[in-house]
């Protein structure tokens, strides 16, 4: 009696066996000249990135793998998710549009408060280098030679004034780019919040 069964135990198993073959999958890809190609071994890897299908053993599509997106496609999907991060953060930031003005006129006026502090000290500079360059004068109208130390004085007081004037200068430039990023910030609330 224990003979049979373990006889058809293993009829069953012999029976199961075609099951398990049968479910082996197949991939079909396109190869570099164009012809259609169906492998039970997998696709090679230089044909990965062109997408494929994986077949079952009936050849039906099973799975689907779409082709590497182009690098154009890598581009816009790159954009599109810096978008969704910075409009996500512009709603964190303001509530309303009124909220961008309050933040625009604070930074205006940080920019304004730069500008105006470097130039007094721009216009004490060149009040500095009048003055001596009034004593270097005294000196040349006397017959005598102007000092070097003086001289020196004068020179580094141009090199100053000049840096002074480069950092209004970017002082300037900086006002101008916020007012500009502050108003494509209003313009874009707007539009995310539905023209409110």
């Amino acid at each position: 009696m224990f003979k049979p069964v373990v006889c058809s135990l293993v009829l069953m198993a012999a029976g199961s066996a075609p099951l398990l073959v049968s479910a082996a999958e197949f991939y079909r890809y396109v190869d570099d000249k164009g012809v259609v190609v169906i492998d039970r071994q997998g696709v090679p890897p230089e044909h990965i990135a062109k997408g494929y299908e994986v077949l079952n053993d009936k050849g039906r599509v099973i799975r689907i793998i779409p082709p590497a997106p182009s690098l154009e496609e890598r581009q816009k999907l790159a954009e599109e998710k810096a978008r969704a991060k910075f409009d996500a953060q512009l709603l964190r930031i303001y509530s309303e549009p009124g909220d961008v003005d309050r933040a625009r006129d604070r930074k205006l006026y940080e920019l304004d408060g730069l500008i105006s502090v470097a130039q007094s000290n721009l216009h004490s500079l060149r009040t500095q280098q009048a003055n001596l360059q009034a004593q270097a004068a005294e000196f040349e109208r006397g017959g005598r030679q102007v000092p070097d130390h003086l001289l020196v004085q004068i020179d580094n007081l141009k090199a100053e004034q000049s840096g002074v004037e480069r950092d209004i200068q970017r002082y300037r430039k900086s006002r101008e780019d916020a007012q500009s990023a502050f108003a494509a910030d209003r313009a874009r609330l707007l539009e995310l919040r539905g023209g409110e």
